[in-house]
């Protein structure tokens, strides 16, 4: 049964009552100078991780010029911080619950500013994959540590649905900033892609431990904790990730892919077996009995699986056909990022009213229609009336669904598995980014022969419909199920009159 948003709560000051991560304590919209000053902490972590995902994404072909690397290779700059990043994200939110939110948010911020720093320095295309990937590992720490703090933090309902929209926007409004810093940076020098974020992370490092309340790490810690289920999981999402990644060169049927996905099934199931037996899970499975998380996670794989797609299909379009810039490239989505960054913040009374499962399927139907007006596009499009709709059309779709499915996937969670509850959200929009843009990407190459064509571009497209298509579908099971709980609601109410 979809768990519904709570309605308001009463005003509690955050200076009356002490700040827990373990403790809800802000409701209401009317928030204190402390409550503001750790959101804003908390959204600027999320802003630097959706800023870092996209700012080297442009500097590709100057880091290859410069460094000597193939674009087989150069691709696994960006895969690094993918495999990092989606592959450790169960075992950072967890972490956090296990060992302290603010604890982890803080070593996590310290070793991204080390990795930005050591990518900044290096002159050799390996040691640039590494530094990335350990970006990407550091991101999976800081990311569902943040997420965890606000929803302990801000109490379910309105608090939290405002929180999370304004947390959520942030994220987006980075990754849409990465993209025209990037192109500016790229030219001075890509090395500055890596230099800036530093000074960011260790000026959010500072703030954080001055801001963040401290906290002793759990009882539970001190009990046991599941290292087996730990490396298990860990081993799982870093093969898949990796088998998503590799499968366009080394063919989705090939031996190695097949192995590679045996892999990950063996792993999984090895997971499941240790979590179903040891004492202390580092996943609580009965966690998934909640067909509203479930739902949301699947909500968050379509949102950003299809986005992901469109934005590769769109890139290859007005770069390799039409000869865009990057900087123009990034302006041509900027409108969508605006949208999110001034729209996300103000959806909280919206979902509030309505319900995250609506407004879930309210966003994929606003997704769909910009993929469908997209099919078909020509070489010489007058970007007013055959681009700008679409990238507006997603930028609604974003601004109404990533706050849903972030509040949709933590509402009803236990305060002692909201860092799982985001590492499962967090895992959940990686692994459907890599895999939708892996499937676009061997449609793209196989219908064109290699090079980007029309018609491979429309072939690929048909692919992010289809994830966006089926979005809707898990959203619109959650809301057939929001709908009866309303009228169950009201029934009770009219009787008891």
């Amino acid at each position: 049964m979809y768990m519904h948003i709570l309605p308001a709560m009463t005003k509690i000051s955050a200076k009356a009552t002490p700040v827990s991560p373990t403790t809800s304590v802000v409701a209401g919209d009317q928030w204190d100078r402390r409550a503001w000053a750790l959101l804003i902490v908390l959204c600027g972590v999320i802003l630097l991780d959706g800023l870092d995902v996209s700012l080297v994404g442009v500097a590709l072909p100057s880091i290859g010029e410069e460094l000597g690397m193939s674009t087989s290779s150069l691709q696994w700059i960006v895969s690094g911080y993918v495999l990092g990043y989606g592959g450790l994200l169960l075992l950072g939110g967890r972490a956090a619950d296990l060992l302290g939110r603010r604890r982890v948010l803080l070593i996590g911020l310290t070793a991204f500013a080390v990795a930005s720093l050591f990518g900044a320095l290096v002159n050799d295309g390996t040691l640039l994959v590494i530094a990335r990937f350990l970006k990407g590992v550091a991101a999976a720490f800081t990311a569902p540590a943040a997420l965890s703090i606000i929803t302990t933090t801000f109490a379910e309902g309105p608090a939290r649905n405002k929180a999370l929209g304004i947390f959520t926007a942030c994220g987006a409004s980075g990754y849409s900033l990465g993209l025209v810093l990037g192109g500016a940076l790229t030219e001075i020098g890509w090395r500055w892609a890596f230099i800036v974020p530093v000074p960011i992370a260790l000026g959010l490092l500072f703030a954080a431990d001055k801001i963040v309340p401290r906290q002793e790490a759990p009882a539970r810690v001190a009990k046991g904790y599941d290292l087996p289920g730990a490396a298990a999981v860990t081993a799982a999402m870093l093969l898949l990730v990796a088998t998503i990644v590799e499968a366009p060169d080394a063919g989705w049927t090939s031996l190695r892919t097949l192995l590679s996905s045996a892999a990950v099934v063996a792993l999984l199931s090895a997971f499941v077996a240790i979590e179903q037996r040891t004492k202390y899970p580092l996943v609580r499975l009965g966690i998934f009995r909640s067909s509203s998380l479930v739902r949301a996670n699947l909500g968050a794989m379509a949102i950003v699986g299809s986005y992901f797609g469109f934005q590769f299909i769109l890139t290859l379009y007005l770069q390799s056909l039409l000869g865009w810039s990057p900087i123009e490239t990034a302006l041509a989505l900027l409108p969508a990022g605006l949208l999110v960054a001034f729209g996300a913040p103000r959806m909280a009374p919206i979902i509030g009213r309505f319900g995250t499962a609506p407004a879930i399927a309210a966003s994929m139907f606003a997704f769909l229609m910009g993929y469908a007006l997209f099919i078909g596009i020509e070489m010489n499009p007058t970007y007013a009336w055959a681009i700008l709709p679409t990238v507006l059309l997603v930028g609604v779709g974003f601004a109404i669904g990533f706050p849903a499915v972030n509040i949709q996937a933590t509402n009803g969670v236990a305060d002692e598995e909201q860092g799982l509850a985001g590492g499962l959200v967090n895992t959940s929009l990686q692994v459907g980014g890599a895999l939708v843009t892996a499937v676009v990407a061997a449609v793209v190459a196989d219908s064109g022969n290699g090079a980007p064509e029309l018609a491979a571009l429309d072939s690929a497209m048909v692919v992010v419909i289809v994830a966006a298509a089926l979005g809707l579908v898990a959203a619109l099971g959650g809301g057939v199920s929001w709908w009866r709980s309303r009228l169950a609601l009201r029934a009770t109410a009219e009787g008891a009159r």
